[in-house]
């Protein structure tokens, strides 16, 4: 049987163990400066990350808050990924080195991997960090590191410094091969998303530089890359070199040319208020007496389940076609409004764990398409059979990607649970297989109740949103405004199961952020409970709260994008 609500979530608490800060909070004693410094873009001059490499994709380059200089380094920390962004160099053997730095953040580190490490707090304004160390007797390569600390917020580093010799008579003069097979996995109008053949080194390869043309534009130290911030109906010819500890670069590789794709002003064009409703339980209420009452015209309609041997059914039992869910569709029709069924949910058996492959789940998806000429379909992806299988993730965005080439203009939405500043672990692989699949899906949809958010509903909502712009911008190659336009929001209106109260005031506020950053989608959970009842507790057909009947469709319809 489904929860109450429906829509209980799993959390994930970020915890930040004393143990684990007792590792990184020992300060080794300043030692004495040695020549120059030997790291290459220190203070993030350049206006790139090169040849610094970050976790996760979640490092950048910002013009504010800075220490020096106009630059500085923004870890984008996450609830699963610390953002380490790391530089390797050539080193003496057996010799002294200090490292120092500027950062500002919530428990950023600064050390060399394998090594001594330093830590601090420092939030509101750049503190200074220094380490000293002695290379080991063969040693010749050593990497220096700087990251957060997960689901502490997002961290700056600032002129950086490694004192001590450089390392060219370490010995090292080969460079590594070229790598090979570069080919684009998939673009849009502003980024290109590429991959490669690993390359080969007597040593080790440290990072691969990724070059549009003569100039380099990233450096990564996997075998892919996106290349963001480019020009729509653009063409480039894109190569990759390789980089080992001592500086040695390869050969370039085979040269690949995209065209990106046309512009479309920041994002998909799609916007839409679109309420859950469910023909399940709680007192369904008619929706054109809604309608007429409150001006909002999309619904999602839940949910879409398996009942048995991959066909689709409302709720697992109700008839896909000729039943209550096809009289509210058609009386929503008949209003002026239109639906958007979501497949899936916390419970029941899903189309996504069931159905035996990708192909037999687009199927099932194309079947519910057919019966409704359906212009959007959303994937309520969460619960360990769907969200947290990544094999199940990859079944269900490849049948979202074969569904929406085969139905022109289907806007394909996905939805999950997330923490109070972002993806959790789960929903960063989702974002990044979508990626890597080219899967195209137009709305990534957070759910920011159920995560233990406390009592700053408003405050905790826009901080997860901020943390979803910045995983689709360093995974997509997005700028800010066309990752908002691929945002979405569903709530809970009052009070939520862990009795987080989200009020018709928090949520006006979060429906004009969202009008002001544009984004693509808002919805909540459920126009069945948006009738007033204070005191009532967590019940299926109010909020628990006191308000005006409908008060929260009437909201969620001003949202405009």
């Amino acid at each position: 049987m489904r929860h109450i609500l429906g829509r209980p979530r799993r959390r994930l608490l970020a915890l930040l163990g004393s143990a684990a800060l007792a590792l990184g909070g020992a300060v080794a004693l300043p030692g004495t400066a040695q020549a120059a410094n030997v790291l290459t873009n220190p203070g993030f001059e350049s206006g790139g990350l090169s040849p610094w490499t970050c976790t996760g994709n979640l490092g950048s380059v910002v013009s504010s808050p800075v220490h020096g200089g106009s630059k500085a380094l923004q870890g984008a920390v996450s609830s699963s990924d610390n953002a380490k962004c790391s530089q390797t160099v050539a080193v003496k053997p057996n010799t002294a080195y200090t490292l120092s730095g500027w950062v500002r953040g919530s428990y950023v580190y600064l050390g060399v991997d394998g090594g001594a490490s330093t830590w601090t707090t420092s939030p509101s304004a750049y503190s200074q960090l220094s380490v000293s160390f002695t290379t080991g007797a063969a040693q010749t390569s050593a990497t220096v590191y700087v990251h957060g600390w997960y689901a502490q917020g997002t961290y700056y580093a600032d002129d950086v410094q490694l004192d001590g010799p450089g390392g060219s008579g370490g010995g090292d003069t080969q460079a590594p091969t070229a790598p090979g097979g570069l080919t684009s996995t998939g673009k849009s109008s502003t980024s290109v998303s590429l991959k490669w053949n690993a390359a080969s080194d007597n040593v080790g390869v440290t990072a691969y530089d990724v070059y549009a043309g003569s100039n380099q534009v990233l450096s990564v130290s996997g075998t892919s890359a996106t290349v963001g911030g480019l020009s729509p109906s653009t063409a480039y010819t894109f190569s990759v070199k390789a980089r080992d500890a001592a500086g040695n670069v390869s050969a370039a590789s085979n040269s690949v040319s995209v065209t990106t794709d046309a512009g479309t002003g920041g994002g998909t064009g799609f916007k839409q208020a679109a309420p859950y409703l469910y023909e399940g339980w709680g007192d369904p209420p008619n929706p054109g007496t809604v309608m007429s009452a409150t001006g909002v015209k999309w619904f999602t309609m839940a949910f879409v389940l398996d009942s048995g041997g991959c066909n689709p059914a409302w709720d697992g039992s109700r008839a896909l076609t000729g039943g209550a869910d096809q009289t509210a569709i058609n009386q929503i029709r008949s209003a002026g409004g239109d639906v958007v069924p979501s497949f899936g949910g916390w419970q029941g058996s899903k189309l996504g764990a069931n159905c035996s492959s990708a192909a037999a789940l687009a199927g099932a998806l194309q079947k519910v398409i057919d019966a409704y000429s359906l212009k959007a379909i959303d994937m309520d992806i969460e619960n360990t059979d769907e969200f947290e299988n990544e094999a199940v993730q990859a079944k269900i965005l490849t049948a979202l990607k074969t569904v929406k080439a085969n139905n022109p203009g289907l806007k394909t939405i996905v939805t999950f649970g997330t923490t109070t500043t972002g993806p959790t672990y789960y929903g960063n692989r989702l974002i990044e297989q979508a990626n890597s699949l080219g899967a195209g899906i137009d709305v990534f949809t957070i759910m920011p109740f159920d995560f233990g958010g406390g009592s700053d509903m408003y405050g905790n909502t826009v901080n997860a949103a901020e943390g979803l712009k910045n995983k689709l911008k360093s995974t997509f190659g997005w700028d800010d405004a066309t990752a908002y336009a691929h945002i979405g929001i569903s709530g809970m209106n009052g009070l939520s199961d862990q009795q987080e109260n989200t009020t018709p005031a928090i949520w006006t506020q979060i429906r004009d952020w969202a009008n002001s950053h544009h984004i693509a989608r808002l919805a909540y959970w459920s126009v069945n409970r948006d009738r007033p009842c204070p005191g009532g507790g967590v019940v299926s057909n109010c909020s628990g709260i006191s308000q005006n009947t409908w008060q929260f469709t009437s909201i969620t319809a001003g949202f405009t994008g």
